[in-house]
This record gives C-alpha cells, sequence and structure tokens, in this order.
C-alpha cells in the first residue's frame, strides 16, 4: 500500500493540476455577459445620432436611413430579451418597445434621442461594461492607426472622403463634422471599432490590443475638436471641474451633455483639450479621487432599492474590483489600516445584499464607504507620495509575496539534495526560471496588449493559491511520514527510484511554475501601481533590498537544512509546508471571494492577519480549519502507521 500510494500520487496531483489550470483558463467573474449589451448600446448610440438624417418634421426625410433606423431598433430590442435575466431587463424590453414605437410613429428627433440615451444608460447600469481605457491613451499611436485603418474610407482629414468611399451606401462617417461629433461620445466610437457596425462597410477591430482600439478611438473623436489653450486653461482652473471630469466621464460624456453643464463654448474647449491630453485626467486619478468606486456604489445602491440584488450585487463586486482595486497596492503601501477598513467594509456591504438587510442598512454600508474613500483619497494624493513610503512598499511587497514561493521551493531542492536526486533539480529550477519569464511577458502584455482586470488578478490569485494548498497538503502528510528515520531508509530502498521518475520530475517542475508565478503575477501589478506615483529610483531600491534579504534566507535554510538529521529535516519540513497550506488555502479562499466566486459572510471580531491567510469570514476560517483538520488527521494516521510498524503502541 506504501508503495502504491508513493508511486501514483504525483500522477493524480498532475492531472489534478492539469485540471486546475483548466479552470483557471476558462474563469471568468462572476458577473453578467456583457456582449450583447454593448452590441444594444451601440445601436442604440447609432440611433440617437443619426435619426436626424432620417426623418425632419414628422416625415421620412431618407428612406433608407429610416429602415435602417427601424432595423437597429428591432436588433437592440432583440438583443435586450436575450440578457441574462434580472429583474432590471423587464424595464429595459418596455423602454426598447416604446422607442420602436415613436420611430415608427416618426417622432421629433429630441425625442428620440432622448429615449434612445435613456435607455443605452440604464442598459450599462443593469450589465455593467468596461467604460474606459485602463491607461490613458497614446494620440500619436491612435493617429498612426488611423491612417493605417481608417484613412481610406474616413478620408486623411475625416471628412469622409477617402479614395475608397466612392459607392459606399452608407457612406463612411465624417469625424470632422462637428454637428455630429458633438453627439457622439468617445465610448460610442470604440463600441463601433470593436465590434464593426452590421449593414455598413464598418469591420470589427476587435484584433488590436484594447489600448490601441482607446488610442484610435480618442484620435477620431478629437479630429472635429482642434487642439486648444483654452481649454488647457479652462482645466487648469477649475479644480471641481477636474474632480467631476474623470478618464471614465471623458469617455462616456458627449460633447453635446457636457454643453449642457458648462456651456456650449467651454465644452467645445475643453474637449478640444482633454480629447487631444487624456493624460491629464490620470493626473486627476492618480490623486484618488476613487470616483468610479463611488459612482458603482451609488448605482448598487439604487439598484438594491429596486429590488433587484442581481444586479446591486454585481455593482457592488465592479465598485471593489474595478474602483477601488486598481489602488490597493498603493493604498496598503502608504495606510495598510485604512485599506484594512475598506476591505472589511466592502465584504460587509456584499453580505449585507447577499442577506437581504433592510435598504437603510444597506445604505449605512455605503455611506460608511464613502467616508473610508474620502480618507483614501487623501493618503493617494501626490503630495504623500514620497520616496520612502515608495521605497517601503516595493520592499514590503516583494519581501511578503516573494517569501511563501521561496520557502516552499528551496523546501523542493533541499528535499531532493536530501534524496541524492541532484538529477531532478533541473526541473524545479526550470519551473521558477519559467515562472519569473512568465511574469515578464505578463507584465509586457498588461503594459502594451491588454488591460488585466481587477477580477482576472483575483482569480490567478485564487485558483493558485488552492492549487498549491492542495499540493501542499499532500506534500506535508507525506513528508511527516517519512520523518521516522527507518521509514524514510525503507522508502529509499523500495520507493524512491520509483516514485521520483519523469512523470514526477514534470509535476516539480508545474508545482515551482504555480507557486512562483502566482507570487510574481502579483508582484507585477503592484508594482506598475507604485511605478506610476513616481520615485522610479526608491522603487528599484526596495526591490534590490528585498532581493537580497531573500537570497540570505535562501542561503541560511539551504546551509541549515545540511547539517539536520533526516529525521528531524522531514518533521521540520512537514510542519512549515504544512503552515503553508494553511496559509494559501486561506488568501486563495479569500482572492475568490473578492472575484466574486465565493460568498462572504463576516465574521467581527475574529483577528486579520495577510502573512497567515487570516480574513474574518465564515468562508475563509472553515476552509483553514478543513485543512488544519486534514492535516492532523494525516499526520495522526503517519504516527499509528509508524506505531504498527515498529510494533509498539500509537
Amino acid at each position: 500500500m506504501s508503495r502504491n500510494r508513493d508511486t501514483h500520487c504525483p500522477l493524480t496531483l498532475g492531472l489534478l493540476a492539469v485540471a486546475a489550470l483548466s479552470i483557471m483558463s476558462l474563469a471568468t467573474p462572476a458577473v453578467a455577459q456583457t456582449a450583447p449589451a454593448q452590441t444594444a448600446w451601440r445601436l442604440l448610440d447609432y440611433i440617437a445620432v443619426d435619426y436626424p438624417e432620417a426623418v425632419a418634421d414628422g416625415k421620412i426625410a431618407n428612406a433608407g436611413e429610416y429602415a435602417e433606423m427601424q432595423e437597429f431598433s428591432a436588433t437592440a430590442a432583440k438583443l435586450i430579451g436575450e440578457l441574462p435575466t434580472s429583474s432590471a431587463r423587464a424595464g429595459l424590453e418596455r423602454q426598447a418597445g416604446n422607442l420602436q414605437r415613436i420611430i415608427t410613429a416618426k417622432a421629433p428627433a429630441p425625442a428620440i434621442a432622448t429615449a434612445a440615451r435613456g435607455l443605452a444608460a440604464d442598459l450599462i447600469k443593469a450589465y455593467p461594461v468596461p467604460l474606459a481605457p485602463t491607461a490613458a491613451p497614446d494620440l500619436a499611436r491612435g493617429k498612426a492607426l488611423y491612417a493605417q485603418h481608417c484613412a481610406s474610407c474616413h478620408g486623411a482629414t475625416g471628412k469622409g472622403d477617402g479614395p475608397q468611399a466612392r459607392g459606399l451606401d452608407p457612406a463612411p462617417i465624417a469625424f470632422a463634422d462637428e454637428a455630429r461629433a458633438r453627439e457622439r461620445s468617445v465610448f460610442a466610437l470604440y463600441q463601433v471599432i470593436e465590434q464593426g457596425l452590421d449593414g455598413t462597410s464598418m469591420v470589427s477591430f476587435a484584433d488590436l490590443p484594447p489600448q490601441d482600439r482607446w488610442a484610435l478611438a480618442f484620435y477620431a473623436g478629437s479630429i472635429a475638436y482642434p487642439e486648444s489653450e483654452a481649454g488647457k486653461a479652462l482645466w487648469d482652473g477649475d479644480a471641481d471641474l477636474r474632480k467631476r471630469l474623470d478618464l471614465e466621464k471623458l469617455v462616456g460624456t458627449t460633447p453635446a451633455a457636457l454643453g449642457t453643464q458648462v456651456g456650449d463654448d467651454k465644452a467645445r474647449q475643453l474637449m478640444a483639450y482633454l480629447r487631444h491630453h487624456p493624460e491629464a485626467t490620470i493626473a486627476v486619478e492618480a490623486a484618488g479621487t476613487l470616483v468610479l468606486a463611488r459612482s458603482r456604489l451609488d448605482d448598487a445602491l439604487a439598484a438594491y432599492g429596486r429590488g433587484d440584488r442581481k444586479t446591486a450585487t454585481d455593482l457592488a463586486l465592479s465598485a471593489y474590483l474595478d474602483g477601488f482595486e486598481p489602488v490597493e497596492a498603493v493604498l496598503s503601501a502608504r495606510d495598510n489600516a485604512l485599506m484594512v477598513r475598506i476591505e472589511g467594509a466592502m465584504a460587509d456591504l456584499r453580505a449585507g445584499i447577499a442577506k437581504g438587510e433592510p435598504v437603510a442598512t444597506v445604505k449605512d454600508h455605503v455611506a460608511t464607504l464613502d467616508g473610508l474613500f474620502a480618507d483614501a483619497e487623501t493618503a493617494l494624493a501626490p503630495s504623500e507620495a514620497s520616496a520612502t513610503s515608495s521605497f517601503v512598499a516595493a520592499f514590503t511587497i516583494l519581501a511578503r509575496e516573494g517569501l511563501e514561493a521561496l520557502l516552499i521551493v528551496v523546501a523542493m531542492i533541499a528535499f531532493l539534495s536530501k534524496a541524492d536526486r541532484r538529477d531532478m533539480l533541473p526541473y524545479v529550477h526550470g519551473g521558477w526560471v519559467a515562472a519569473l519569464v512568465a511574469g515578464a511577458a505578463t507584465w509586457a502584455a498588461a503594459t502594451w496588449l491588454i488591460a488585466i482586470s481587477g477580477a482576472s488578478r483575483e482569480l490567478t490569485e485564487g485558483f493558485g493559491g488552492v492549487f498549491a494548498a492542495i499540493v501542499l497538503l499532500w506534500v506535508g502528510i507525506w513528508m511527516h511520514g517519512k520523518s521516522n528515520a527507518d521509514a524514510w531508509q525503507r522508502y529509499i530502498r523500495d520507493t524512491l527510484s520509483k516514485a521520483l521518475n519523469r512523470r514526477s520530475a514534470w509535476f516539480l517542475f508545474l508545482l515551482a511554475f504555480i507557486v512562483v508565478y502566482r507570487e510574481v503575477f502579483e508582484t507585477i501589478l503592484f508594482y506598475a501601481a507604485i511605478w506610476e506615483q513616481g520615485n522610479g529610483g526608491a522603487v528599484i531600491a526596495g526591490a534590490v533590498a528585498a532581493v537580497v534579504l531573500l537570497a540570505v534566507i535562501a542561503f541560511v535554510m539551504m546551509r541549515y537544512s545540511r547539517t539536520l538529521p533526516i529525521g528531524k529535516f522531514f518533521a521540520y519540513s512537514s510542519a512549515l509546508i504544512a503552515v503553508l497550506a494553511v496559509v494559501l488555502i486561506g488568501k486563495g479562499s479569500a482572492a475568490l471571494q473578492e472575484a466574486g466566486y465565493l460568498p462572504v459572510t463576516p465574521w467581527p471580531g475574529l483577528p486579520r492577519s495577510e502573512l497567515l491567510g487570516i480574513y474574518p469570514t465564515r468562508e475563509t476560517i472553515v476552509a483553514q480549519l478543513v485543512m488544519v483538520a486534514l492535516l492532523v488527521a494525516g499526520f495522526l494516521w503517519n504516527r499509528r502507521s509508524a506505531a504498527k510498524t515498529e510494533g509498539t503502541p500509537a
């Protein structure tokens, strides 16, 4: 039995690893499917902008355009009807039906625009989609993409007079037409670029990376608004305006809508500046306004008040993943206690929504978070960014994240050295080196190709942590069983040469890769956030100091492990790995909660320790208690088996 278990467990765990990786690759956040909602939103925006060309004074002005309005409104209604079930869908369907009726009745253009935009706004609230880029788009890149992909139809200067425009029906949009441009947001342009437009020559450019699509949308949206110094003066001189108009608001606001707030002249000047310089809004976001998180919470409260708990849950989750999570790393470095309070308050809110607490109670949760976000804005202000805080953040993040992976990898290396199986070491080293390479690729992809969402990050951490904890559970029990010197000698004699075969070697590679990549992934995203705050030299110095500390720890562990008798080595190693298994199952469960994959039931009064993976929620504590129980049962079984073998009482 002993030989069977030791020989086949690596294969079983290898299959488990493949299954876990498959789940990680296929996993998506627990939120509503949004592709049909995006398509419907795009059609509604098109109707709001182009209806005046189809109908004038209650009569059809262009039969082709009018037929398009009818087709697009019918398609939007159909897509809305196919969206995932929620309490908001019935209301959206009624609005869509009303839009079809007033188009059939040839209602005035303002009425159509109001109905279409109202439905589009409610649609996005009920089925949230990414509303803004994760970083300021590069207008130079957008200009190059426009020349490459768009100028042949839309014209080099955006007048719709490109060499391939002849004979196209409908004709390409003239981006230089300010009358049309003032009714279209950058978000609307992005949607068309991403999905194309059925029934027209406009194809989808979904193959372009998101940042390229945003750059192209901003450039197209800037053509009708030549750059203006007056707009810069307005922006720099109005602090209230800078607080209200962040990147998401800039992306989603039409010049016409902004004109109703500040006047058409000011709106034109502001758009002429901000669409050419979207990075100006990023400077405001870097100060920590957390506008997106607050907006999502307000929308969640409104949805909860309507009785739509599903939408309220999605919006509350989005408030954390899209609004707070991107600044979590910087806030943790500057005021970790505040970060912990915000995470706890977010958990309380989601738990309250899940339990169906009274609206007044949920409103109190939102009010509490609003106050905490105000404190966070102060902590995240540029004036708080010092070289010392950047150094401390870089040092603590790398030291904390690297220590867990280091302990596991060093234990694997020490074990193979003790077993005189140095021929397997290249697989372990290959695993952690491959993880570092994959981490560098992740950084490059997150910088230039894709936007890594908060949900993706939490899922990677969550599934990686749970998988590693399950593997360490088995490894810890196995090592404890070999802590008796006689048991180890029998294992060497009977099993080791068969157990550590090529299949096991690749399993060691996979384990080293998973545990290291999980930590590298989180470290890279944290470092990216800290780096944007400036003080690059301090960040590098903090990283170097952490690497030196980790190297010293690794050296001491390897040196000490060589002098330990084999029995003590396995006893100490099994205890260390058992602790790490408990820590990782707690961290993995917490990450899955934050991604919306596990429910959140707060246990007030319990301590919180990120170092030990302890979080005051029922789900994480129960997961850790189950892990402890399995470890204790395994260790007791080992002791009983050893006692039977030696003929002594257990």
